[in-house]
């Protein structure tokens, strides 16, 4: 466990990278959407202010920090895997520290877009009615419906970045690609099978019926097939360059 620590905090030790230029990044995001808010406040009035601001629940401002965690996936698979070999760690090690790195990462994300949600609703959307935490897909839940939410979704991300990120390893540029392919073959497939069955208003009744939170849910599935997979490529691959 100690040396699971230890690679764990390889992918945690710089605090800008995972921490301080996300959050600045997001904040700047806010600041552009307050703004935004500002502009609809000031020259839309009535019923049509209304629907303006109310339209901003289908915002998708902080889907920035989700894919962020993506880039983290693939960057602790492609700059640290090496280092952490080169400091006598085994790839079951660096693998399990990793996957440490990013629970830890994804809870603690979890928890400020948590708490950024309340505030966000305690302050009637920041004084304008905006919504940025409180967009339709993350729900309105209690805090622990909140908190699952964001932090599966984190985790969604981080697994994909690093099962991505131990293809490239493995199979370098080549493998990247067949794998891009037959995700997107993958996901055609899906949307031309719904839309020849004509089925496309139950997959709409499915999200309403299970809401955020069960959707959410359905999301462990690929996330610990990607944690897996990542696992048993990574067992392979050599660090080059």
């Amino acid at each position: 466990m100690n040396r699971i620590w230890k690679a764990a905090r390889l992918n945690l030790i710089n605090k800008w990278t995972v921490y301080w230029i996300p959050l600045m990044i997001l904040g700047f995001i806010w600041v552009i959407n307050m703004i935004i808010w500002w502009i609809i406040s000031a020259s839309v009035t009535g019923s049509d202010r209304q629907d303006a601001l109310d339209g901003t629940q289908w915002s998708g401002a902080s889907f920035y920090i989700f894919v962020y965690m993506l880039v983290i996936g693939v960057q602790a698979m492609n700059m640290t895997f090496g280092y952490a070999l080169g400091l006598s760690l085994t790839r079951r090690e660096f693998y399990l520290g990793s996957t440490l790195a990013f629970l830890l990462l994804s809870v603690s994300y979890g928890v400020i877009l948590t708490v950024l949600s309340y505030v966000e609703e305690w302050t009637n959307g920041w004084g304008f009615g905006g919504h940025m935490f409180t967009s339709i897909y993350f729900g309105s839940g209690e805090v622990w419906q909140r908190l699952f939410i964001f932090t599966v979704a984190m985790m969604f991300f981080a697994f994909v970045g690093t099962v991505s990120g131990t293809v490239y390893m493995r199979w370098r540029t080549n493998g990247l690609l067949v794998a891009s392919a037959i995700s997107i073959l993958l996901i055609v497939g899906a949307v031309a099978l719904i839309t020849l069955t004509q089925s496309w208003h139950l997959v709409g009744e499915w999200f309403v019926a299970v809401g955020p939170h069960g959707v959410v849910t359905w999301m462990l599935v690929p996330t610990a097939l990607s944690a897996l997979a990542g696992y048993f490529i990574l067992s392979r691959a050599t660090p080059r360059g």
